[in-house]
């Protein structure tokens, strides 16, 4: 039951990233989508890989991915007269 909720959700998430028109919109429901993905891990009886998922997936990655888009939005601003 929680294995099926945790599978739709993890959809929706999916389906959110690649939907959504601003990028920083887009990276916070791929950081929910990791999130998801590591909690599914957790269910399924693999605590280290739900731990790893959830620092690399949900934790790194969507710092990276917010300074890259914040830095190229500062660039782009700066270009424009």
């Amino acid at each position: 039951m929680i294995q099926g909720a945790l599978i739709v959700l993890s959809f929706a998430c999916a389906v959110a990233a690649i939907a959504l028109k601003d990028l920083l919109s887009s990276a916070i429901a791929l950081a929910g989508f990791g999130l998801v993905i590591s909690l599914l891990f957790y269910v399924l009886h693999a605590p280290d890989v739900a731990l790893t998922e959830a620092a690399v997936g949900a934790g790194i990655s969507t710092v990276i991915l917010v300074l890259t888009i914040n830095r190229i939005r500062k660039n782009q601003g700066d270009a424009e007269p």
